[in-house]
């Protein structure tokens, strides 16, 4: 049961009648606490159930990070008498429910639909606590009280903040395609076309044969090979948790993949996600090369991205890089999202890196904090002098490792959080320019 707040004003109220007659003050208040007493019982007998009152959730669309989503509660009244109240839909606090609260009116055998807008800040899957129906008696001084558990999950997808970089790489890539107005001949892995020779094409590219046939030069152009395949890995391990400025290094790392799936995929190559630590948290297979395939891809990735949060254990990269080695014999390009962080690196990957690059083109993507090249540079205090040379020392630990990496043929991709993602997908550019994957 409950105890509205008109019951604190009626038993106030009994103040008057104790003044009146100071002699039986006593008496009179019992007496008035008493009358209080019944009525708040008569109206509590007379409170419909809230148990007559069926709740169900409808489908919580998921949302991207930042955005808004809503759920919907249909109650539907089986009792026999009219029930008014309030309804409250309650959510962890970082799912953002706005106006959980609702005003309850329902008359026999009638349905009420209530909607709560949902903003979540973090994300992941966000779940609904309880939906508890409060029913007020028809003297408004009690009411009956219900808490149910109603399963609702809100899945907040990653922001994708770096969809911004994309129209302009895709016009790099039109241009190195040559699907663009302005089309860039050079030297591919693939054959392209036949056309006439002008003055400063490469002697080379002249295709005999096609010259004796049509009696002038003939040169051959290129393109890029498509049908490549691209294997992300992400990190998820206890490295990925450190946050640099208002989010973990995973975010960040996301955010870089799902920008070179998207590029990729536009390119015609097929892309594929495998993330875990000590064990495989999620895997994503190739979509089409094509602008449909590109927005199944991503949704499928965000979806598969949306519930990984970091693990505080140390990343099995035997078992990382045996699961890349199982997902294709061919060679491709390989994108390790783990942060450069020598400890981690050099007793786990570096092993594990000969298998890797035996058949494929490896390519470390790291989130660097540029707070600590801050720090290098601040000398303005003597504490701010033993900052700045750990900092020092810590970068001077990571290229370090960055030249081992070099040394065994991988590509190192080291930026701020922000910058991390354009710079991975101009480097996926340079190396379809070159012909390299």
């Amino acid at each position: 049961m409950v105890v509205r707040g008109p019951v604190v004003a009626l038993v106030l109220l009994g103040l008057v009648p104790a003044a009146l007659w100071p002699g039986r003050a006593g008496v009179v208040a019992a007496g008035w606490l008493l009358l209080v007493a019944v009525l708040v019982a008569l109206d509590l007998l007379l409170t419909p159930s809230p148990g007559a009152l069926t709740v169900v959730r409808g489908e919580v669309p998921p949302v991207r990070l930042g955005g808004s989503s809503a759920t919907e509660l249909t109650l539907t009244h089986e009792g026999s008498r009219r029930v008014r109240g309030l309804v409250q839909d309650a959510w962890v606090p970082s799912a953002g429910a706005d106006g959980a609260r609702h005003v309850l009116d329902l008359a026999p055998g009638r349905v009420q639909r209530v909607r709560t807008v949902l903003t979540p800040t973090r994300r992941g899957d966000r779940p609904a606590t309880t939906v508890t129906v409060r029913v007020h008696g028809p003297l408004g001084l009690a009411g009956r009280q219900r808490r149910t558990a109603v399963a609702g999950v809100v899945r907040s997808l990653p922001p994708f903040r770096s969809r911004r970089h994309l129209p302009s790489r895709l016009a790099r890539l039109r241009q190195i395609d040559g699907r663009s107005a302005v089309r860039t001949r050079g030297q591919g892995t693939e054959f392209d076309s036949l056309r006439d020779y002008v003055d400063g094409d490469d002697v080379r590219s002249i295709d005999w044969r096609a010259t004796a046939r049509r009696q002038h030069t003939v040169v051959r152009t290129w393109q890029p090979e498509r049908d490549r395949r691209v294997l992300l890995v992400l990190d998820t391990s206890r490295t990925s948790a450190a946050r640099v400025g208002d989010e973990p290094r995973l975010d960040a790392a996301m955010d870089a993949a799902l920008l070179l799936a998207a590029l990729a995929t536009r390119a015609g190559d097929r892309v594929d996600l495998l993330a875990g630590d000590r064990v495989m948290r999620a895997r994503v297979g190739s979509g089409a090369g094509s602008a449909a395939g590109s927005a199944d891809l991503l949704h499928r990735l965000v979806t598969a991205m949306a519930p990984l949060e970091p693990v505080l254990v140390e990343a099995d990269w035997t078992r990382l890089a045996g699961a890349v080695n199982a997902t294709t014999r061919r060679r491709a390009l390989v994108v390790l999202l783990t942060p450069l962080e020598p400890a981690a690196v050099e007793e786990g990957l570096l092993p594990v890196l000969p298998s890797l690059t035996a058949h494929h083109h490896v390519v470390l993507a790291s989130v660097a904090d540029p707070s600590v090249a801050e720090m290098a540079h601040d000398l303005g205090s003597v504490g701010s002098v033993y900052d700045a040379a750990a900092a020092e020392r810590t970068g001077s630990l990571r290229r370090r490792t960055a030249s081992a990496l070099h040394q065994l043929g991988v590509d190192v991709v080291d930026r701020p959080p922000h910058d991390l993602a354009p710079a991975l997908a101009d480097h996926y550019l340079r190396l379809k320019a070159t012909g390299r994957l």
